[in-house]
């Protein structure tokens, strides 16, 4: 059966649809259309279509690619077809959606029919509409060349600013939120900012026993630092299970997307930092310290790289400086006042009166408060425990508890140092000071790694048998067991891993496994709903959602690696497929798939085929970007053919569209042929599963092969086909890859100013997404601009800062994309290629956030 042709509008500009009826507002409708065609804007109007598809498909299909809704309203309420309820103008209005509406009626109008008097009242009652009256054709077009200037100028303004805030976002450091103010360190914050200054430091390392403070003191000086100007990356190791997995979260931490590029995520660290001046934390290497060689490595080869780092023993390096973070200061024994200015009283005071507002040490209550703390030696997490029962204690009663629990419980810990035995006997009062609910919600949060959700842990702790777990969560978040912040609007929540560990050890093995199991299976139904979901509207809010819960995701897929469930492991990591390519995780995902073979061949453990064919996938397809000289082919051959034996279409699919592009790349030269056969095949599989997304992938990959056999035209239909059905799902990523190729086709084409505005409304959705692999493409297209308009210093600057954007991000570009390259290389050979280097190198200094306001300005 042929394929139905796609119906496109007119043109590709801007669009604006116009909803009226026809012979009555005939005048009217002229006169709108050559108000739109003065702002250079698209009329999208029914008599404009003449398409051979029915009315109502038409006008559905135009609404969907349209940006504006201006609708003209006059006597008549339109035809009503057979076996519809509506008028098509109703129906245009209903399926307008949220798109901005200016809404025009005639008056007078003494014969206007019924039906449209109760549609205008509804469009009155919309608060998504502008409404306006008019009463000849000439008024009307004054008064829609003036709204949609007002409007095209808001949203050209709301987009700068959008694109503004997302470049700042991008270059701004993302050091954690720090769950309550810092107390008492004053003087250490002092100590440290001066070690920092002072010349050949490059390594200073905070060293105290767990609950000291470190990570708290740490993240005050990454803030202190990143407000003087200077950049700053911070490092979570806390939920990194192995010294070779360090790599990773540095890597993260300075925004070098381990996306599978050349080299190792090490090298690639490395010329990321370059010669930058970074302040890299890294925080809770104490289990780790076997990677003190990668620290050693980082400052040696980054001449302007400071390493400060939290660890509860040295490093024993060379270059380390070690800085003790001892407890906060207690009163002595029978001090004036009881001590009320010590350090420790304060912090109890100010976690007291975070859970009992108004509460305040007195002359009343001081000796008690500064009993409690020189019970717990100063260690600012023993003083949270205890100052969170505030809420249900007086501090007589807090401390009496404390003096029995600390006499009962310290002997058993003997081979503690002091602190460590004081911490530990006050998390064991604590945990006992719980109702049974929620210490067994304790228990089952101790399962999460890192940051995770409230969606999250309210789903393991009902599958666990929780009967409440809202009420559960917010007494261990009250207690003081449980930290919470926001994260992009979002709150999540975290145990710190002591009280994570001292909660495991309180299981008994059977409920251990219980509770690894809820938590497992919540992440695997998480990653079930995302495959579909981050394919549509909502790309960026799940996007944001599942960086929140980014390490217990990794952290199921190396426990179901652990357990040796191989099939669900490989079931699971294709199900996150769109998410780990966004985010740039693949390189970590080849090192998972590479032990997930490995391990069924050194144990002989059967694999399904479906296994085997996402482990054959994700190898061969890492492998294309990490090392341009390993022929892919064969092992995407292989993927394809047990996608298809194992009866996944859409496997088979996108295997045929990575086949094709080693094809295209290969060291032998293009196949042209044998690739434009794989992507119609693989065209036809995914309009067969009604797979929408993977059809808009495979046209753009077509219309690479047209472009590059120089049918423009033909590339042009498969780029603009492939926006459409991107645009339908919402789709950013789909969106921004197909308009910027219709970009590439419109410059190669000779049309500069359609091109521009491709690259620069790719840019702008890149930055929403905060996909920086696209903004590094976005860069490099508007060199190709600049350097066909003969501008050699925006052509050199622009390509700077693409470059550096791709080494600080650990992208490569393989030189079969690099169109920008032949405009640039005919710069250099009229002559300009020392001022081109010149405005290279300049480029290079700049920020994201500096080259946007470059390229708006």
């Amino acid at each position: 059966m042929a394929a139905r042709p796609a119906i496109r509008t007119p043109d590709q500009r801007l669009r604006v649809f116009v909803s009226s009826t026809l012979k009555e507002l005939e005048p009217e409708r002229r006169a709108v259309r050559t108000a739109i065609e003065s702002l250079q804007l698209a009329p999208v109007m029914f008599e404009l279509g003449a398409r051979p598809h029915p009315p109502r498909e038409l006008y559905r299909s135009y609404l969907a690619q349209s940006d504006v809704f201006v609708g003209i309203y006059g006597e008549r309420y339109g035809w009503i077809a057979p076996e519809e309820t509506v008028s098509g103008l109703e129906d245009e209005y209903a399926l307008s959606g949220d798109l901005p509406h200016l809404m025009y009626v005639k008056e007078p109008a003494p014969a206007r029919e019924e039906r449209l008097e109760e549609l205008l009242d509804r469009i009155r009652e919309d608060d998504r509409s502008s409404y306006k009256s008019f009463s000849t054709p000439e008024e009307l077009a004054e008064l829609v060349r003036g709204d949609l200037a007002t409007l095209l100028a808001e949203r050209f303004d709301a987009t700068r600013a959008a694109a503004s805030v997302a470049a700042e976002a991008a270059d701004a450091p993302d050091i954690p939120a720090p769950y309550s103010a810092i107390v008492g360190r004053e003087a250490e914050q002092r100590d440290v900012l001066a070690l920092l200054t002072q010349p050949g430091v490059r390594l200073v390392t905070l060293v105290g026993p767990g609950g000291i403070g470190k990570s708290r003191l740490a993240i005050e000086i990454a803030d202190t630092v990143a407000e003087s100007g200077r950049d700053v990356a911070f490092a979570l190791l806390e939920a990194v299970t192995s010294p070779e997995r360090v790599i990773i979260a540095i890597a993260r931490a300075l925004g070098v997307r381990d996306a599978g590029g050349e080299g190792s995520l090490e090298d690639r660290v490395v010329t990321a930092i370059g010669d930058r001046d970074v302040l890299l934390v890294v925080d809770n290497m104490e289990h780790v310290l076997a990677a003190a060689d990668l620290l050693v490595r980082l400052i040696t080869e980054a001449p302007r790289l400071q390493l400060l780092v939290t660890s509860r023993s040295p490093l024993r390096l060379r270059a380390e400086r070690v800085y003790e973070v001892g407890p906060l200061t207690v009163p002595a024994e029978g001090a004036a006042g009881a001590g009320a200015e010590a350090s420790a009283v304060r912090l109890f005071e100010e976690r007291a009166a975070a859970v009992r507002p108004g509460f305040r040490v007195t002359p009343e209550n001081s000796a008690a408060v500064a009993a409690i703390c020189r019970a717990v030696d100063g260690v600012p997490l023993a003083i949270e425990l205890a100052a969170a029962r505030v809420r249900s204690l007086s501090v007589e009663e807090i401390l009496e508890r404390l003096d029995s629990a600390l006499t009962l419980l310290v002997g058993g810990a003997r081979d503690l140092p002091p602190r460590q035995r004081a911490l530990r006997s006050t998390m064991e009062w604590s945990f006992q000071l719980l109702d049974e609910d929620a210490r067994a919600a304790l228990q089952t949060l101790s399962a999460f790694t890192g940051s995770f959700s409230l969606a999250s842990a309210e789903a393991v702790l009902e599958t666990v048998g929780a009967a409440d777990p809202l009420s559960a969560l917010e007494a261990l978040v009250d207690a003081s067991l449980v930290a919470s912040s926001d994260r992009r609007g979002t709150t999540v929540f975290r145990l710190l891993s002591l009280v994570r560990a001292y909660a495991h050890e309180t299981m008994t093995p059977e409920h251990a496994e219980t509770v690894a199991r809820a938590w497992i299976d919540r992440y695997r139904a998480l990653a079930t709903d995302a495959a579909a979901a981050i394919r549509g509207h909502d790309q960026a809010e799940w996007l944001d959602l599942l960086d929140v819960e980014t390490e217990n995701l990794a952290g199921v897929a190396r426990a179901m690696l652990d357990r040796r469930e191989l099939d669900e492991a490989g079931a699971y990591l294709w199900s996150l497929y769109l998410y780990l390519w966004i985010g740039g995780y693949l390189g970590v995902v080849l090192g998972w798939t590479t032990e997930l073979l490995a391990i069924a061949e050194r144990e002989q453990r059967p694999l399904a085929m479906q296994t085997r064919a996402v482990a054959e996938y994700y190898t061969n397809a890492i492998r294309y970007w990490q090392d341009p000289a390993f022929d892919t082919a064969p092992g995407m051959t292989r993927s394809r053919d047990l996608f298809t034996e194992a009866g996944d279409v859409f496997g088979t699919a996108l295997a045929r569209v990575s086949l094709a592009l080693a094809l295209l790349t290969a060291a032998g030269g293009a196949d042209f042929g044998r690739a434009r056969s794989e992507l119609e095949q693989s065209l036809a599989e995914f309009r067969s599963a009604s797979d929408a997304w993977g059809h808009a992938m495979a046209l753009v990959m077509l219309g690479r092969i047209d472009m590059l056999q120089g049918d423009l035209a033909g590339a042009r239909e498969r780029f603009d086909e492939s926006l459409r059905l991107a645009s339908a799902q919402g789709e950013r990523l789909g969106i921004v890859i197909a308009i910027n190729h219709r970009g590439w086709s419109s410059f190669l084409a000779g049309d500069l100013e359609a091109a521009r505005r491709d690259f620069t409304d790719g840019m702008d959705i890149s930055l929403a997404l905060r996909h920086d692999e696209s903004l590094a493409y976005g860069l490099e297209s508007l060199v190709a601009l600049a350097a066909a308009a003969g501008d050699v210093r925006r052509a050199g600057l622009l390509l700077g800062a693409a470059q550096t954007v791709r080494r600080r991000k650990g992208f490569l570009n393989p030189g079969a994309f690099e169109f920008y390259m032949v405009p640039v290389k005919a710069l250099r050979d009229s002559g300009h290629g020392a001022e081109l280097d010149r405005a290279v190198a300049e480029g290079s200094e700049l920020s994201l956030a500096e080259a946007l306001e470059y390229i708006r300005g």
